[in-house]
């Protein structure tokens, strides 16, 4: 459906847009980074997707452990999704079949998120990346929401946080802006009406 600059959706129909969007951008969040599919995605023969870097996370170290425990494992991990065991060919991730399926729902729905929102006031530069201090050179990139600290993704699949529940930290980072901002605007309305009351 096409809107013209005359016919803008109504209030409600937005609403609905929008829940319908994010319902979608549920389904194309990569379990480990926690953030929309990279392209190329992966399917793993369980039928679960992943970006290509993070399998490639996920593969390497099973290698590490291979090598230092003198075991061949033949390129095998396990999906964070399902748990089943995932083994892989001599051409290890790069073996793997892109789901061009799934990169084209998201090339959509990128483009609809993008036609949809107005443009965000400019924003402050981003801080450097914070590391994990359990995974060296690991972003931060998640906040575990049982224990209430910033943590990596490593730290879900494999470390302390395996039983945790976690979001992306941008996400939460919004919604404490968000939080904060209801909390002033009392104040600022109360302001606002003694000004206009004096």
């Amino acid at each position: 459906r096409v809107f013209t600059v005359s016919q803008a959706p109504s209030p409600g129909r937005r609403a609905e847009r929008e829940a319908a969007l994010a319902t979608l951008e549920k389904q194309l969040i990569c379990p480990i980074c926690l953030e929309i599919f990279n392209k190329p995605v992966v399917i793993l023969p369980c039928e679960h997707n992943l970006c290509r870097k993070c399998a490639n996370e996920l593969y390497q170290p099973s290698l590490f452990h291979a090598r230092t425990t003198m075991l061949v494992n033949s390129g095998r991990f396990r999906c964070p999704s399902c748990r089943q065991e995932v083994v892989l060919d001599r051409h290890g991730v790069y073996g793997l079949q892109r789901n061009l399926l799934v990169e084209n729902i998201i090339d959509i729905y990128k483009e609809e998120i993008n036609s949809t929102r107005p443009l965000p006031p400019p924003s402050p530069p981003p801080p450097a990346h914070t590391t994990c201090s359990d995974h060296e050179g690991e972003k931060v990139n998640i906040y575990c929401l049982t224990c209430q600290v910033p943590t990596c993704s490593l730290c879900k699949v494999f470390g302390a946080h395996q039983s945790c529940e976690v979001a992306p930290l941008s996400a939460i980072y919004q919604q404490q802006k968000v939080l904060q901002f209801h909390d002033l605007l009392p104040a600022y309305e109360t302001d606002c009406l003694l000004l206009l009351c004096a």
